[in-house]
């Protein structure tokens, strides 16, 4: 891999970060902006590294590295769910952070109008079925 493709690679992985963070950060939620941009980026730097050296040592598995991506960010994300009283917050946000590792290991590992389709779906449930979510929530037993 050239610079040029690890560069842009790891642009669009930071970019995907960022409009997945803005619109968390516009509906007020605790992991925003910066947090899905490192997120992102993170994941795809751990694969872009994978893959050099893959390069370097054929007989490296890069597959290992997105495993311990998966993980990792497993684990952080169960640091923003808690629970108060019957009801627990927080798992839209650790969904949303594992969402974008996922979306940084795509977009390092080269499919990148697959890492645009997944930032949109992800903004799409995000955004667009608040609605939906929250009427269903309240609605009446």
């Amino acid at each position: 891999m050239c610079l040029k493709d690890f560069i842009v690679r790891l642009g669009i992985a930071l970019a995907a970060g960022l409009i997945i963070g803005f619109e968390r950060q516009w509906h007020h939620k605790s992991a925003g902006l910066k947090t899905n941009m490192l997120v992102s980026t993170g994941s795809a730097i751990f694969v872009l590294l994978s893959i050099k050296m893959a390069v370097a040592e054929p007989t490296i598995d890069v597959t290992r590295i997105i495993a311990q991506v998966v993980t990792g960010v497993g684990f952080l994300g169960a640091g923003v769910i808690f629970r108060e009283g019957t009801s627990v917050h927080g798992l839209t946000t650790a969904a949303t952070i594992w969402c974008s590792a996922a979306i940084g290991c795509m977009a390092a590992t080269g499919y990148l109008i697959e890492t645009l389709i997944c930032t949109v779906l992800v903004v799409f449930v995000n955004s667009f079925l608040e609605p939906l979510d929250t009427w269903l929530k309240n609605r009446k037993q």
